[in-house]
């Protein structure tokens, strides 16, 4: 027995030697190995801007490729100032973008990605900086013995981002980023190149977004007007305080001045939507009539149109029509066109080579939407709708009570109404005078069908053009549903439901009869007079709200929408009639400012240009957003125009840099600053007495009125004007 024990003590004795041996070895051992290490990959996108022309022939669409960053530099930033400061342990990343990198202290990585890096083999442009935090890493360490694995991204950058301006965690802002694409986190902060299908897409289509903001935030930082890139980030998202928003719908409504809708029984609908949301009470036309307000509201300028004229209108020389062939007749499969080939007059209405915010949004990688209610199935877009008595409906009928409190039944049961002629019309499409719109690839896949309308229900039944496969008639509805929408809709109801009114003319029992609620009234109608077609455009604001509100996109509360409810025009033409970088003077003199040589000139090329531009009225302009955080109830009774509107898109696309004036496009870059800076070139302003009425600002509210001032308003307005400061000076727009 005790021979067997003394028998095995030598290996027991052994076998413990050697692991005390192999503790203390680790124990000295472990202090000098890194605490953190990660393996990754820098990532995103490489997107080709389209190329934009009057030509079609010339014009292209943008192209988005998942790509990888090589000759990055990956550091562990130690100080989380967004820099590779010396002594924070750094790695370059390699031709496949990958790079490994370890430290003895748990930090976030950054990656400096410099003009002298290559994006998907392609030299950087322009300098940028992305982002990992130390939690997602360690929320990718499934091992002490193996590196992170992680991607460092755009949508990184944005949990970081989102982390630092809520105040909250990684778990918290990773999902919601996640919910705002519809993905699973592993997917959303996944490099692109590893991802296939619908996730590849909708994380391609964020991180192009991001990348611009990114790239932004590093121009702040390294013209040293922000300091750290974490700053930076937050301003690049908020640029001139407007932030950044996923999805915007803009309810165009037509010739009403503010006292005609504000307060009125003809429009419970929308004074509770004003009510519930924000409003902007000072809100003023720049044109006279229609098709200049919907042009500045595509490019922020009329260009001195000032009538409703076919867009190929006085379009000659240097602005002759490109897109050719003219959708009138004498084109195959057109007989029904009302469009005019021919169209003599002074003022060009096919304006070429300018600035819009429809080739902004497709320069920037991001889409646009024009969605038209009552096109005629098959037409060509780019001409007005026809006549067509195939296609009937039953006349609206109004019970008691329903029309400002009408005592009596408005409307018959029995009359029926044939569709008319224009309830569709190209003047109302913000983007159809702009020659460069009308070439865009996309063009015509981004004009879209808006259902709702009286003559639906018959629409296929239509015989004036042959009727495509698989039709729509309400691809806003069908877009609502799938998430397929832009960053910006235009949402354009036809002429009967957004208010301007036509004459609809049909049979009852035999005898002539008038639509109820199609005839049109003053724009500066009373509001105790009997307007049924307020009622009708009422009724169908709603309609496209509760819609809009019903849909995944809106309920979807990581994602930021809004909706806009506004008119084209007032009613008001002398006095103070407009604002916001309109021409306030009566002769012919001004001219758009450009800037193509390093100097500012004045471009004098524009007949009649001095025309336009002058403005008609006020109207109102209501906001929802679906931030369940987002201020309600509030007032901006500063001054805004179309071309203060064109600005903050900019700013919320982040389209434009407030250091570079001419990044704004055309009007929306007349701030008081510039108009003092170039005002030897823009004799309009040299008599202003008011200079921050004449001027254009993003509808930020952030000027706070003199305790003393008496606001201008027009004649479209039938309260008293405001003395003093707002209540608050709250961003309308603000997210929370």
């Amino acid at each position: 027995m005790n021979i067997r024990k003394q028998g095995r003590q030598p290996a027991r004795v052994s076998t413990l030697s050697a692991l005390g041996a192999a503790v203390a070895l680790l124990a000295a051992w472990a202090p000098a190995q890194a605490a953190v290490s990660v393996k990754g990959v820098v990532a995103g996108t490489l997107f080709t801007p389209p190329v934009i022309s009057d030509s079609p022939a010339q014009a292209t669409a943008g192209k988005t490729a998942a790509s990888v960053y090589a000759g990055a530099t990956v550091c562990f930033d130690a100080n989380n100032n967004g820099v590779c400061d010396a002594g924070e342990v750094a790695a370059i990343s390699k031709p496949d973008g990958s790079f490994l990198i370890s430290s003895r202290v748990a930090a976030p990585l950054i990656a400096d990605i410099t003009t002298a890096a290559t994006n998907g083999g392609k030299p950087v442009a322009q300098h940028l900086v992305l982002r990992v935090s130390a939690d997602q890493i360690a929320a990718a360490t499934t091992s002490p013995l193996a590196p992170a694995v992680v991607a460092i991204t755009p949508l990184s950058t944005e949990v970081v981002r989102m982390v630092e301006a809520n105040g909250t965690n990684y778990v918290t802002e990773s999902q919601a980023l996640a919910g705002r694409l519809g993905l699973t986190v592993t997917e959303t902060l996944a490099s692109p190149v590893a991802l296939s299908g619908n996730a590849q897409t909708r994380v391609m289509q964020e991180s192009v977004a991001l990348t611009n903001r990114w790239a932004f935030a590093s121009k702040l930082v390294d013209r040293k007007e922000v300091a750290g890139v974490p700053a930076a980030e937050q301003a690049a998202m908020n640029i001139e305080g407007i932030p950044r928003y996923d999805h915007i719908f803009v309810i165009m409504l037509e010739n009403k001045a503010t006292l005609s809708i504000k307060g009125s029984a003809y429009a419970p609908n929308i004074n509770k939507y004003l009510n519930d949301g924000n409003q902007f009470t000072s809100y003023f036309a720049t044109g006279n009539p229609s098709e200049p307000n919907y042009t500045a509201l595509g490019g922020a300028d009329d260009w001195g149109i000032t009538d409703d004229n076919q867009w190929n209108c006085g379009a000659t020389g240097a602005n002759a029509v490109q897109d050719l062939p003219l959708p009138d007749k004498s084109q195959p499969g057109l007989a029904s066109s009302p469009f005019n080939a021919t169209c003599t007059q002074t003022t060009n209405h096919n304006i070429t080579g300018r600035a819009n915010i429809f080739n902004a949004l497709s320069k920037a990688g991001l889409q646009w939407r024009t969605y038209s209610e009552s096109m005629n199935p098959g037409q060509d877009f780019r001409t007005d709708s026809v006549a067509d008595a195939a296609v009937t409906a039953q006349d609206h009928v109004y019970a008691p009570g329903t029309v400002g409190g009408n005592s009596a039944q408005i409307g018959s049961a029995t009359l029926v109404l044939p569709m008319p002629a224009g309830l569709y019309k190209t003047k109302h499409h913000p983007g159809m005078a702009y020659q460069n719109v009308r070439s865009e690839p996309g063009f015509k896949a981004n004009n879209r069908t808006l259902g709702g309308g009286q003559w639906d229900a018959q629409m296929l039944a239509s015989t004036k053009y042959a009727i495509p496969a698989g039709y729509d008639v309400d691809q806003f509805g069908t877009d609502l549903a799938n998430g397929n929408v832009g960053q910006l809709n235009f949402v354009v109801p036809d002429q009967c439901d957004d208010m301007h009114g036509i004459t609809v003319s049909g049979t009852d029992g035999g005898k002539a009869g008038t639509a109820s609620d199609c005839s049109s009234v003053s724009n500066a109608v009373s509001p105790t007079a009997l307007s049924p077609i307020i009622t009708r455009g009422d009724n169908y604001v709603k309609y496209l709200v509760e819609k809009i509100q019903a849909s995944p996109l809106w309920m979807n509360r990581n994602k930021r929408v809004a909706i806009v409810i506004m008119f084209d025009e007032g009613n008001a033409t002398s006095g103070f009639n407009s604002c916001c970088g309109w021409n306030p003077v009566s002769t012919n003199v001004d001219a758009p400012l450009v800037n193509t040589t390093g100097s500012t000139t004045r471009d004098a090329s524009i007949t009649g240009y001095g025309s336009g531009n002058k403005g008609h009225g006020e109207s109102i302009f209501g906001l929802l957003t679906n931030q369940p955080a987002a201020p309600k109830h509030l007032v901006d009774s500063d001054y805004y125009s179309h071309f203060s509107f064109v600005r903050t898109l900019q700013d919320m696309f982040g389209l434009a840099d407030p250091a570079d004036p001419f990044s704004y496009m055309n009007r929306s870059k007349y701030t008081e600053a510039f108009i003092a800076a170039n005002l030897a070139l823009l004799p309009e302003y040299a008599g202003s007495a008011d200079a921050h009425f004449d001027s254009v600002r993003p509808m930020n509210h952030r000027y706070v009125f003199p305790s003393s001032y008496t606001q201008k308003q027009s004649a479209d307005v039938n309260t008293p004007a405001q003395t003093g400061p707002d209540a608050t000076q709250t961003n309308l727009w603000s997210l929370k």
